[in-house]
């Protein structure tokens, strides 16, 4: 399997970069113990997430991932497909968008494509707007897409 293309932007040179794609990540399997996991951590205890025999009685046949559990994880796998560097530090301001048009079924293997929208100065920084999708492998639908806002300070 080939690793996902790393691209390396300094931080100066981030508006360049408007309008081009990054990506795909890797594959990532999303596991039953990290659905469990999160959901202890959350207080999310919605059967279709954990129960088994719950979840093969609704439309999506066994347990899936919290969707906001599959946003989390679009984090690391940027990171695999895009550093800016000379940032001292860099912040989630926020999200433009969300939708999850379809689950990702517990097992399965998630992947993400980022393409940097737009890039403006704020006090301080800059921020960064990524219209993210994630995909689930073998699926048609996206499993996410997100519009993300990032802020980085030098």
């Amino acid at each position: 399997m080939t690793a996902p293309t790393r691209t390396t932007v300094p931080l100066a040179e981030l508006t360049s970069h408007v309008g081009t794609t990054f990506g795909p990540s890797s594959w990532r399997e999303v596991t039953q113990d990290e659905v469990n996991r999160f959901a202890d951590l959350t207080g999310d205890h919605n059967p279709v997430h954990l129960d088994d025999a719950f979840a093969a009685s609704t439309p999506f046949g066994g347990t899936i991932a919290h969707g906001y559990l599959t946003l989390a994880l679009v984090v690391p796998l940027m990171a695999e497909i895009l550093e800016v560097t000379g940032v001292g530090t860099g912040i989630n301001y926020g999200l433009d968008r969300l939708r999850f048009p379809a689950p990702v079924r517990v097992g399965s293997r998630i992947r993400v494509t980022s393409r940097l929208a737009e890039v403006t100065d704020v006090p301080g920084g800059h921020q960064a707007v990524y219209e993210n999708t994630v995909e689930a492998e073998g699926q048609a639908k996206p499993a996410v897409v997100a519009v993300m806002v990032v802020r980085y300070y030098a």
